[in-house]
């Protein structure tokens, strides 16, 4: 049988020790489409699109920042 190579980035038990309270960030981006009052109107109209379709496209850009966010400030300093 073969020995388990050192060089494994991650293994299943250190990704489980990972208890970063940063990580609560990454529920904004879930939780805040979920919110009916975003979505409850016609106006403010962007390029004539109703607000239901513009904050669709913001609901990605803030989910994208985000995790960048998160993964920039848990990230290990020895994993560059």
């Amino acid at each position: 049988m073969a020995a388990p190579d050192p060089e494994t980035p991650l293994t299943a038990s250190s990704r489980a020790k990972d208890k970063s309270p940063w990580n609560w960030l990454l529920l904004v981006p879930i939780v805040v489409p979920l919110v009916p009052a975003f979505f409850n109107g016609d106006s403010p109209r962007l390029f004539g699109f109703p607000r239901f379709y513009w904050l669709q496209l913001a609901y990605i850009v803030l989910g994208v920042a985000t995790t960048t966010v998160v993964y920039q400030l848990t990230k290990r300093r020895g994993d560059r």
